[in-house]
């Protein structure tokens, strides 16, 4: 397993990091399965494990506190809040208020006295980031805190939280978590070359596409993966599933599975630090290992460019945040009564 150091804090981090979502009811409430599962991944070099406190519930994090006991200190622990915990309106977003409760209640379930890197889950477009930055500042100096960062942040918010650390003596935002694979190479225009220039780390989340680049997922067959309901539509997106055909030919010229060739595209960019895998089995995992050295030639990734062009997105990832701007009319239309006439 190779390390790389997260942006400028010094911190080294495993290239691929294990993601916890799939750790709870919201995937494998098996506890000691889950726990086998993390010590299989520490004792092949994965030292970065991200979770959310909204991951089931927090009881990811709880698995976490029973996996991480003895060896707290060899692991970079990553979790992250905004997303809502409850129902009451408070029990969500980037205010002060709720990031000092939302950290304790980590802290607890974690069983941890110190949190390596805390996210900012989502964006919160009611609170000023000069309230966030300010929290999240103080919980650095009262050591509960290591580093900072941030979730899907357009590059936009990533420079205005830079620009107020710089202004009014904030904690600067270490580390950006966006989503990136062959399919959604978005941020590959901006919040990757913005994360570089500031000095950031970037663990990026859903390098396999949610499913889609494992080989599972084949044009006019059924999986498992196209369940019904919005969340999944994308898994209908005829661009994205001719694209799938076209890059599962690609890896077997190239005698790889799809699943190293899309793991090792996404750690091959320069700025990105590390790739979340997120497997729900030990079969998973074991297979995400075996493809953990694979490097990619120039020709294979000019092949890919040509299948999937830098910089764009075939289809919309249902991960990924839509800002309120694009999703809601009223605010990208003037009232009917402002507009001119024909």
């Amino acid at each position: 397993m190779h390390y790389r150091s997260l942006g400028r804090t010094g911190i080294q981090v495993s290239a691929y990091a294990l993601g916890a979502m799939n750790f709870g009811t919201m995937a494998n409430a098996d506890h000691d399965d889950a726990i086998r599962i993390i010590h299989r991944a520490l004792e092949a070099g994965i030292n970065c494990i991200d979770t959310a406190d909204v991951y089931s519930h927090g009881e990811s994090e709880e698995i976490l506190a029973k996996a991480l006991r003895g060896r707290r200190d060899d692991v970079v622990l990553a979790t992250k809040f905004s997303n809502p915990m409850g129902q009451a309106p408070n029990q969500r977003g980037g205010s002060r208020r709720y990031i000092m409760k939302a950290v304790e209640d980590s802290l607890r379930r974690l069983d941890t006295d110190y949190i390596d890197l805390y996210q900012y889950h989502r964006p919160d477009v009611e609170t000023d980031m000069d309230e966030t930055l300010s929290a999240l500042t103080d919980l650095v100096r009262a050591g509960k805190v290591r580093a900072i960062g941030t979730s899907r942040q357009p590059a936009t918010d990533i420079v205005e939280a830079q620009w107020l650390a710089e202004r009014r003596g904030f904690e600067r935002i270490r580390c950006e978590q966006p989503p990136y694979s062959i399919l959604n190479r978005i941020i590959e225009r901006d919040v990757l070359p913005v994360a570089q220039k500031y000095g950031m780390g970037t663990i990026v989340f859903s390098p396999l596409a949610q499913g889609m680049l494992t080989g599972r997922l084949r044009k006019g067959q059924r999986s498992e993966l196209t369940r019904s309901g919005p969340y999944f539509e994308h898994f209908r997106d005829e661009r994205r599933l001719d694209a799938v055909e076209q890059l599962i030919a690609l890896a077997e010229q190239a005698g790889l599975s799809l699943t190293h060739l899309a793991m090792a595209f996404a750690v091959a960019h320069p700025g990105v630090t590390s790739a979340i895998i997120g497997p729900r089995t030990m079969e998973q995992l074991d297979d995400l290992l075996a493809g953990a050295g694979t490097v990619l030639s120039d020709e294979i990734l000019d092949r890919i460019d040509e299948i999937v062009p830098p910089g764009t997105d075939l289809g919309e990832l249902q991960m990924a945040w839509i800002p309120p701007a694009v999703t809601t009319p009223a605010l990208r239309r003037r009232p009917a009564t402002e507009r001119p006439a024909a």
